[in-house]
């Protein structure tokens, strides 16, 4: 499988973990994580599955093709 898009849905709590499990793909510039711009989701694809399971308030979103 491939990851086709990745996103933070609304009510992040700027943990940080998904930024210590998959600090290429994201960020946390203020209080909210974001996704880098550009970054390669698919060499990173198992760090933002696990970031994504990680989530303790679950809003780490990603599609599969």
């Amino acid at each position: 499988m491939t990851l086709k898009k990745v996103w933070i849905e609304d009510g992040c709590t700027a943990c940080g973990i998904c930024v210590d499990i998959a600090p290429d793909i994201f960020d946390l510039p203020d209080d909210t994580a974001i996704v880098k711009e550009g970054a390669n989701l698919n060499a990173n694809e198992n760090d933002i599955i696990e970031a994504a399971e990680s989530c303790p308030v679950e809003v780490i979103g990603y599609e599969q093709e």
